[in-house]
């Protein structure tokens, strides 16, 4: 029974395309993710007046609720809501925006943008304890050299930075496989399965069609893939003797 779900999940095409969706999330949302999220913390960890406060604008959306950004972010990308008006308006009513979560080219992309608006201040925090751990005397001595910003980074910063950026990329790349509340919420896997992932396939068989065998073999294959990519990450970013 068990190896009959396993070969009927290797001839579902919807399968395949939530692997498809699922990466393609991934392939995106990581680097995006992780890189607006150093840049945040860069400038945040800046001694200026107000930092405190642009801290707290940049992580507000990560203790927000998901059900609650996912819900306002659906009548955001309706076809008369605030994304295409303010297109609208800065193009002189020359461009009208689609109807982005009833279109399968950019409900994904859609989907996308609020994710990493969501979540890059999370890993804005973790980049943030990253670069107070480094010494200042190592900048003070690059200084010192004549090393430029982009030198103080590339040979101070990014180096100091090893273990952080292990973790921030492989819990970007945990939580991006596992999407689903905001499929859930906003597109219920469509339109025509663009927007379907493995997760939310799996939890659709097995809760809503009450398959759970089959929605077990697929909860199997995700732990499988995500397992695998982890420890290739981590394989990617160890620390080289």
């Amino acid at each position: 029974m068990g190896l009959r779900n396993f070969t009927r999940l290797f001839d579902d095409p919807v399968f395949f395309k939530s692997l498809r969706n699922t990466a393609y999330f991934a392939a995106v949302v990581v680097p995006l993710q992780a890189g607006f999220a150093l840049i945040l913390a860069l400038l945040v960890n800046a001694k200026v007046r107000g930092v405190n406060f642009f801290r707290t604008v940049y992580f507000l959306p990560v203790v927000t609720s998901m059900v609650v950004v996912s819900l306002l972010w659906t009548f955001l990308y309706r076809e008369d809501g605030l994304v295409n008006r303010a297109l609208s308006a800065l193009t002189l009513g020359h461009v009208q925006g689609p109807d982005w979560l009833g279109d399968p080219a950019t409900a994904m992309p859609a989907i996308i943008l609020m994710s990493v608006w969501q979540g890059v201040g999370f890993h804005m925090i973790i980049w943030l304890a990253g670069l107070q751990t480094i010494p200042a005397e190592l900048y003070e001595a690059a200084e010192i050299d004549g090393a430029t910003p982009w030198h103080r980074f590339c040979h101070v910063t990014w180096p100091g930075l090893r273990a952080t950026r292990t973790f921030v990329l492989v819990t970007i790349t945990i939580a991006a496989f596992s999407l689903f509340t905001q499929i859930r919420v906003m597109t219920q896997g469509g339109p025509l399965d663009s927007t379907t992932t493995v997760v939310y396939e799996a939890v659709r068989t097995g809760y809503d069609q009450q398959q759970t065998a089959y929605a077990a073999a697929i909860s199997l294959v995700f732990f499988v893939l995500v397992l695998t990519v982890s420890l290739v990450q981590r394989f990617l970013t160890r620390e080289k003797d």
